[in-house]
């Protein structure tokens, strides 16, 4: 019995693994979420457990403490420690390939559309509005750069735009002294686009180290990155060229030395994290729906269903339900002594009132 109980077991297993290849080759799987570092107090689980690319910003809300509106049914993220939260989540974004040999859990993304944080930095904002967190949102190919709180100051140096990016390059402390370039050259502007997004790696961690402070405070930081050098490598190149190969293999060593950097600045108390895929999909491509049937859907409800109310509803129940409960007991305590009030213990103003009528 207990052997066929193994053995039912493994079938399952298997077929569970068979079911997620499947879902991956068909190409509901696009690409993979990797937890390069993570402090004890957030629980990831190791397995294949498939994540929805528009949870992904759910995921890193929930390690950081913050509640989401719809719950997150992924068995990847445990409970962990309530009352030691991390200090600080790094997202790193990765384009053009499907996964990266990274240290750590690695889970596939399902349905990898775009996705932002910015509920998650404004989460941050109206919580530790007065603290003025670290929040650092940047996509170096795009130029675009969001700073936030004590980002401004700390990061005031850090080269965003191309020009910059290229002039950081060439000075005496870049990675280009220490980094090996093997088959990449640096007289290729894409090839330049791709050490550059290194560079900003280097040197976020090199700023951070300078403000060492910031990073022991009571306000929860936030960096969100996105790199999309080696996408332009492999069109340039195409994906079985050595430069696209010598390109991924220096492209995961930064980010290991990265998050490492990343994690001992603070303390041990971050959480490291990586997407890489290869292309983003149809944003709400699963969701959309047909003008027709959404009137129609309007209009007929045959099952006669409540509307679906929003998820602080039974906060705002419980608010008032207790505060009409109190104000009830209160009148009617009030009201009771009223009623029975005797005039002998009255205030002075009574007495001296119903004094003067008798006198008249």
């Amino acid at each position: 019995m207990a052997d066929m109980g193994r053995r039912g077991g493994a079938g399952r297993a298997l077929g569970l693994a068979a079911l997620v290849a499947a879902a991956c080759v068909a190409g509901v799987c696009g690409g993979e979420f990797s937890i390069l570092r993570s402090p004890q107090s957030v629980a990831f689980r190791d397995g294949s457990w498939p994540i929805p690319g528009e949870r992904i910003p759910d995921v890193a809300a929930l390690t950081m403490g913050f509640s989401v509106e719809e719950d997150l049914p992924w068995p990847g993220l445990g409970v962990g420690d309530l009352f030691h939260r991390p200090q600080a989540t790094v997202l790193v974004t990765v384009k053009g390939v499907d996964k990266l040999p990274v240290k750590g859990f690695s889970y596939p993304i399902e349905n990898a559309v775009p996705f932002s944080l910015d509920s998650v930095a404004n989460a941050i904002h109206t919580l530790f509005s007065e603290e003025t967190p670290v929040v650092l949102q940047l996509a170096p190919s795009e130029e675009r750069v969001y700073m936030v709180g004590k980002a401004n100051a700390v990061f005031e140096d850090l080269s965003v735009t191309l020009r910059q990016l290229r002039s950081r390059l060439f000075q005496d402390s870049s990675i280009l002294s220490s980094l090996p370039l093997n088959s990449l050259s640096r007289n290729n502007e894409v090839d330049l686009l791709f050490l550059s997004e290194l560079q900003v790696l280097h040197d976020i961690a090199s700023l951070l180290s300078r403000h060492k402070h910031l990073a022991k405070d009571h306000s929860p930081d936030l960096y969100s990155l996105e790199l999309s050098g080696l996408e332009e490598i492999g069109k340039r190149y195409g994906e079985d060229s050595q430069q696209f190969k010598d390109a991924s293999q220096i492209l995961v060593d930064s980010l290991q030395k990265f998050a490492d950097e990343m994690f001992n600045l603070y303390g041990g108390n971050a959480v490291v994290e990586v997407v890489a895929v290869k292309e983003f999909n149809s944003p709400l491509s699963r969701k959309t729906r047909s003008i027709l049937q959404a009137s129609q859907s309007k209009n007929e409800n045959p099952y006669n269903l409540a509307y679906p109310y929003n998820y602080d509803y039974s906060v705002i129940f419980n608010i008032v339900l207790w505060m009409m409960i109190g104000l009830a007991l209160a009148v009617i305590v009030i009201s009771y002594n009223l009623w029975n009030m005797d005039p002998g213990y009255d205030s002075i103003i009574y007495r001296m009132t119903n004094q003067k009528i008798r006198m008249d």
